[in-house]
């Protein structure tokens, strides 16, 4: 187990992780943080935030982008990369003071701000990126294929409730979002992904929380907890956090994905695909 991108991670392989593979895990995760940390002052996404113009994401930055894109457009725009600011006002910054600070407000509207062409991002004026609905899934994704590289076939990655699993299926609980010494539910995960969200996890001030609805600057209220399957955890993370703005039958039929969420009164709704049991 160890601490990375503010949470806490673990690893299970079948077999023992070489000092190599430790070292390029170790190096991956610095290397990804140091371009997409809201909360890094040296981080490449920290020079956007201060000024317009043309920046070099990097390779991860199609694929991100590209996700970003289909969960901004299912869920009307209430997903988007362009919430740092947002979450910077209600208190969630890089000094993680939890002070609100002004009123909140929309994110910027995408194609307004910025365009991404290849690696290349062009911003007409600076704009806080924030990619916590679906990069620590993304990143995930990147250890899972470091060991699928190194000979790896049975192993778990677990970023904080962000998992991707390949080898013999194992079960998983799905924790209540009210006590998380209970779970509403278990899940057989024969491979892929498993990704979930909770309103219980961030919370400061007079019920503020870090799922932020871009289209209007304010934490979403009715739904606790979400939980979702697809082949890769990249997916399985934006879909969870787009769980809280949309069905989830109607997410499934926009992308690969199986979903459940539940809402503040403790009622649930899930795809026909999700094959959990739950507990009534």
């Amino acid at each position: 187990m160890f601490d990375a991108i503010g949470t806490r991670w673990q690893i299970d392989t079948a077999d023992p992780l070489s000092s190599t593979l430790r070292v390029g895990i170790a190096d991956l995760i610095d290397d990804f943080d140091r371009t997409w940390s809201r909360f890094r002052p040296d981080s490449l996404v920290a020079d956007v935030a201060r000024s317009s113009g043309t920046f070099d994401l990097g390779a991860d930055a199609p694929a991100i982008f590209a996700l970003y894109r289909r969960l901004h457009d299912v869920t009307d725009g209430a997903v988007s990369p362009f919430v740092g600011g947002r979450l910077d006002a209600l208190g969630y910054d890089a000094n993680y003071s939890f002070t609100q600070r002004g009123i909140p407000s929309p994110a910027p509207v995408w194609d307004e701000v910025a365009l991404l062409v290849g690696t290349r991002l062009t911003t007409t004026r600076p704009v806080s990126i924030d990619i916590g609905a679906a990069g620590k899934g993304y990143l995930v994704d990147r250890v899972a294929e470091l060991l699928h590289s190194a000979g790896h076939t049975a192993f778990t990655v677990d970023a904080s409730g962000d998992l991707v699993h390949s080898g013999e299926p194992i079960r998983v609980a799905l924790e209540h979002p009210f006590d998380p010494a209970l779970a509403i539910g278990v899940l057989t995960l024969g491979g892929g992904a498993l990704c979930a969200s909770a309103t219980n996890r961030r919370v400061w001030s007079n019920g503020l929380h870090h799922v932020i609805d871009g289209r209007t600057g304010q934490p979403t209220r009715s739904v606790s907890a979400t939980w979702a399957t697809a082949a890769d955890a990249a997916t399985a993370d934006g879909a969870a956090t787009a769980l809280f703005f949309t069905t989830p039958s109607e997410l499934s039929a926009a992308l690969p994905i199986q979903g459940l969420r539940m809402f503040t009164d403790g009622s649930v709704e899930y795809s026909a695909g999700f094959a959990a049991e739950l507990f009534r």
